[in-house]
C-alpha cells in the first residue's frame, strides 16, 4: 500500500508517505503559513520515494475537530491533490491521531485526548487501544465545556492535547483516581493519521475527493440545536 497523509489542524503542519507499512515524516511547528508549508512537504515525500501521485492507492487527512483555518486547509489540499490524481481520500479523526500517537509515545491504552477549542470549550473525546495497536472510540466527539464532557467509565486514563493545558484543573477533579496523567504539549501528527488511514482503506472506507468533509463539531452543534 502507498498512502500519502497531511494534518494541518494544530500548530503542527505534518505529512507523512506510507510505503508497504514503512512511514517517512515531515513536522514542523509553525504558528501560521501551514497552507505553503504542506504543499512542499507532499512533494518532498513523493519526489524523496520517486513516485507520482497516481501512483499512490489513496490519500489521507486529519479532517478535524481542530483550527477552522487548519482543518479548512487541509481539506483543501488533500481535495485537490487526489481529484487530479484520480485516488480515494480517508478521512481520519485529529481526536484519534492524537490519542494513537500517544498510545506510540507514552504506551498508555486508555486515552483522553482533548483541543482547546477556545471559547472556554474543549474538542474532546475517548479511546481505546485494542489488541491491534490501533485507537477505537469509546465516547463520541464532542464540543463542550470541561465541566460538561463526558467522562469514561472507571479506569486508568491518561489525557492529552492542549484542551488539559487550559482545563487541567476541572478535569483532574472530575476524573480523581482513574486520571494516570496528563501530557497537554503533544500535537497529532500525520504520521498516526497515515497508520489509521491504511486499516480504514482496507476496510473499505475511503471516499470519492468530493465527497470528502471537514468535521468542525460547532456546525453540528448548530445543526443540532436547529433541528
Amino acid at each position: 500500500m502507498k498512502l500519502l497523509a497531511i494534518e494541518t489542524a494544530t500548530e503542527a503542519c505534518s505529512a507523512a508517505l506510507l510505503i508497504d507499512g514503512e512511514i517517512r515524516l515531515r513536522y514542523q511547528i509553525k504558528a501560521r503559513g501551514h497552507s505553503e508549508l504542506i504543499l512542499g512537504m507532499m512533494d518532498d515525500l513523493l519526489a524523496e520515494a520517486g513516485l507520482k501521485p497516481n501512483q499512490l492507492d489513496a490519500m489521507a487527512f486529519g479532517r478535524g475537530p481542530g483550527s477552522f483555518t487548519g482543518v479548512r486547509i487541509a481539506t483543501g489540499v488533500i481535495q485537490g491533490a487526489a481529484f487530479g490524481a484520480d485516488l480515494p481520500v480517508v478521512p481520519v479523526s485529529t481526536l484519534a491521531a492524537l490519542a494513537q500517537r500517544a498510545f506510540r509515545e507514552k504506551g498508555e491504552r486508555n486515552l483522553l485526548p482533548a483541543f482547546d477549542a477556545r471559547m472556554g470549550e474543549l474538542y474532546w473525546a475517548a479511546y481505546k487501544v485494542g489488541e491491534n495497536d490501533l485507537v477505537s472510540l469509546v465516547i463520541e466527539e464532542e464540543v463542550a465545556t470541561a465541566d460538561r464532557v463526558r467522562l469514561p467509565l472507571a479506569g486508568d486514563w491518561y489525557g492529552v492535547g492542549s484542551g488539559w493545558a487550559v482545563a487541567a484543573e476541572c478535569l483532574a477533579e472530575r476524573m480523581g483516581e482513574d486520571l494516570l496523567g496528563f501530557q497537554a504539549q503533544m500535537y497529532c501528527s500525520a504520521r498516526e493519521v497515515a497508520q489509521l488511514a491504511a486499516a480504514d482503506f482496507e476496510r473499505g472506507l475511503g471516499v470519492a475527493p468530493e465527497l470528502t468533509l471537514p468535521v468542525y463539531l460547532r456546525d453540528e452543534v448548530a445543526k443540532k440545536a436547529n433541528s
